[in-house]
């Protein structure tokens, strides 16, 4: 078992209990069934064709098939019961006081978390910044020179008054070109939406292995929890969303998780890391979900509002409120794979020209 206890999960399946200060879980029970927590935080995956056999990593399997996030299944058998769904608490009324129970749940995450062989994935953005805020550990940026990301990261990490602890992870053309295959097949995945976030994460964790360092702490979740996506701050406006409100919208967001952890952890434990993802806690999950909506998007359209203004207590205020691009975009990467895509002769006039190269480069 990962991420608790077989004995401590045992206990949460018979009582159906999702959250228990976890930072999520999957493994064997002592009755042999497989088991995987409600977000999806830890990939388990079982043969497909009804084989016992099962893995932490698809690629030990013939035929891997994820087990859904919340299941517990016989791999014997193959049959697969959802026992752990994400709880609906009552909405925080009180907007001062939930800030500070979010507060205090970011602390006890945080200090949860044991500081020996770790380096953080930074971005500059405040996702990052409050995860290492907690550690005096290597932050590792990674980017193409002048990226947005590279510039951030060292603007934050001026801020914040660690400087020192700034690593930079200059990218060229040739990082990419080798490492969209090495993501792809330990991703499972050739979209190139998949590969182009899963690359960074790759490359920074893959530098922090080569330092010595064995886990990776990483801001995961953030935006999926709080609100940090424009889908959901247009809701119900945004046709991509089906929710009605903004809390809603997030509570569809928080639902695209286990998919999502899924590529990111086995990317970083194939780049020679563990990753560690404290905003992902069960305490912070559970205060998460009962936010109202003008605590995840406020009047003005800002964005995670309430984790902006609880961060606060953990890194400046140049750093809790500023705007950052997505990683695939702030890194370059996303700009370089689609470059090395026409290169190699798959047009922008081709249907999903980047995930076609992505696949093309797979058997190699």
């Amino acid at each position: 078992m990962r991420g608790a206890s077989a004995e401590r999960v045992a206990e949460a399946v018979a009582a159906r209990e999702s959250l228990f200060d976890s930072r999520g879980f999957a493994g064997r029970l002592p009755d042999d069934r497989l088991v995987r927590d409600s977000l999806g935080r830890q990939p388990i995956f079982a043969e497909g064709d009804g084989d016992a056999e099962w893995s932490f990593a698809p690629g030990d399997l013939a035929d891997p098939e994820p087990l859904p996030a919340g299941h517990v299944c016989d791999p014997a058998s193959g049959d697969s019961e959802q026992i752990f769904s994400l709880p609906d608490p009552p909405t925080a009324s009180d907007a001062r006081e939930a800030v500070l129970d979010l507060e205090g749940a970011l602390r006890e995450a945080l200090a949860s978390v044991a500081p020996d062989d770790l380096a953080v994935a930074f971005s500059g953005g405040v996702d990052s910044a409050v995860v290492a805020s907690a550690f005096d550990a290597p932050l590792y940026v990674v980017g193409f020179p002048e990226s947005h990301d590279v510039a951030a990261a060292r603007r934050a990490a001026r801020l914040m008054g660690r400087e020192d602890a700034l690593r930079v992870v200059e990218l060229s053309p040739s990082d990419a070109e080798r490492a969209v295959p090495e993501v792809a097949r330990a991703t499972g995945r050739t979209n190139a939406m998949d590969v182009q976030i899963a690359l960074p994460l790759y490359l920074a964790a893959e530098r922090a292995a080569r330092d010595g360092y064995d886990r990776l702490a990483v801001g995961q979740g953030a935006d999926e929890l709080f609100g940090g996506y424009a889908k959901v701050a247009r809701a119900p406006e945004d046709p991509r969303v089906e929710a009605e409100t903004v809390r809603g919208a997030a509570r569809e967001a928080v639902g695209t998780l286990p998919d999502q952890l899924e590529r990111d952890v086995l990317a970083l434990r194939a780049a020679g890391v563990e990753p560690v993802a404290p905003l992902l806690d069960d305490r912070v999950v559970r205060t998460a979900l009962s936010l109202p909506g003008d605590l995840l998007v406020d009047s003005r359209g800002e964005r995670k509002k309430a984790f902006r203004l609880a961060a606060r207590e953990f890194v400046p205020d140049g750093v809790a409120f500023r705007e950052k691009k997505a990683v695939q975009y702030g890194s370059l990467v996303a700009r370089e794979v689609d470059r090395l895509a026409r290169q190699a002769g798959f047009k922008r006039r081709m249907d999903d020209h980047v995930s076609k190269y992505v696949a093309s480069r797979v058997g190699e």
